[in-house]
């Protein structure tokens, strides 16, 4: 059977490394995808799949379902198309559409529908947008028992953990007054600001060691001959963990206020964006590389313990999910850079978008073949997020 799909997707390689193409040389950014939503929608549509479009508030967001609706083995194919502002594809999601696609239509042509459901998420800004976050608030994703992704990269592996970020802004008010004459009747906002950042600086002694702080002046107040009474921060806190991640972020808050208190000021907080971090399911990562080894997919690598951070994480956080990498960039290579660009329409970025195809479907073949996989796959991930609070 997996002769069949693999055979399949080869055969189908000049049109599906078109569509690769095409996104690629249209680049769009986030929640304006609409070039690239049409070409993968109509593609489904072409090989039979239900596709609905504009889901909830996103209008490049798009869902395409095949299969047996009342299934236990309903398989979610997740795959982004966003390019990055001011580059392009610097971060290859013009790869994944098509190879999501590709999978996905090969299944539906040789097992029984009966036997599983397919859904094909198209998933909207990625790249700073958060395009998963909101379309899990709106209710989707809940219809899959399992998320599968793909990615090109330096090398074809899957992930252990992504990181927990959220990003906040801190606005603090004050008095404003003359900075030589009334410098007594003015509570300066930027003061609480920079009493801030250095308490964050205090805190990273008493913080696990891989967590990560960031922080900067948005609207420093005014010019300096005037106490400022307003000041602006962006901050940004990140753990491997988001449970951890979540009592950090109440620690920041104390921060805040004390600062408040020593300025004689008061403030806002406001929580801009929280992607969650990956719940790692081993066995479903280590389904996928027997099938990239299978493929002979190229530099083959141990999985790859921890990454940035990324809106799939909020789905992996809530569901099982893995995202296999392909490599098609040089070792060392970085995302968002420009050998990712350079690569993106070479033999080695096509050869990725069919690896990755290839992989795919032959996971999604072993899922749907097994009497006990995805049971399997389903208690690991309640077993590895019971266990996230131990080590805060």
């Amino acid at each position: 059977m997996k002769d069949k799909l693999f055979n399949w997707i080869e055969n189908k390689k000049e049109e599906i490394l078109e569509l690769s193409d095409y996104i690629f040389d249209h680049p769009e950014y986030a929640f304006e995808e609409y070039l690239a939503v049409d070409k993968l929608t109509q593609y489904l549509e072409a090989n039979g799949f239900d596709v609905e479009r504009q889901l909830g508030s996103l209008k490049t967001a798009f869902k395409a379902v095949y299969g047996n609706e009342n299934s236990s083995k309903r398989i979610g194919l997740l795959c982004e198309y966003d390019a990055i502002e001011g580059m392009g594809h610097g971060c290859a999601h013009h790869m994944q559409g098509p190879s999501i696609l590709a999978a996905a239509i090969a299944v539906k042509e040789f097992i029984d529908p009966e036997m599983y459901q397919l859904v094909v998420y198209g998933t909207p800004g990625e790249e700073g947008g958060g395009g998963k976050i909101k379309m899990l608030e709106e209710g989707y994703f809940r219809d899959i028992d399992v998320a599968l992704m793909m990615h090109g990269g330096p090398a074809t592996q899957t992930d252990v953990k992504s990181m927990a970020a959220t990003s906040l802004k801190v606005t603090y008010h004050g008095i404003s007054a003359h900075a030589a004459l009334k410098p007594e009747q003015g509570r300066s906002a930027l003061d609480a600001l920079l009493l801030t950042f250095q308490g964050v600086e205090f805190l990273r002694e008493h913080v696990l060691e891989d967590t990560r702080m960031h922080y900067t002046v948005s609207d420093a107040g005014g010019p300096n001959n005037v106490v400022p009474s307003k000041a602006v921060g962006s901050f940004s806190l990140r753990s491997y963990n988001s449970v951890y991640l979540s009592k950090l972020v109440e620690r920041f808050r104390r921060v805040v206020h004390g600062a408040a208190l020593m300025t004689d000021t008061t403030f806002e907080i406001e929580i801009e964006k929280t992607l969650e971090s990956k719940v790692p399911v081993i066995k479903l990562n280590s389904l996928m590389m027997e099938n990239a080894r299978l493929v002979n997919a190229p530099c083959l690598m141990p999985d790859r313990e921890k990454t940035g951070s990324t809106d799939f994480g909020n789905v992996t956080f809530v569901l099982p999910g893995s995202c296999i990498r392909v490599a098609f960039v040089d070792s060392g290579a970085s995302s968002h850079s420009e050998a990712f660009l350079i690569d993106g329409k070479s033999e080695r970025g096509h050869a990725a978008v069919i690896y990755g195809a290839k992989i795919l479907a032959g996971t999604v073949y072993d899922l749907i073949s097994s009497d006990k996989l995805i049971d399997e796959i389903k208690t690991e991930f309640v077993n590895r997020k019971e266990n996230l609070d131990i080590v805060c």
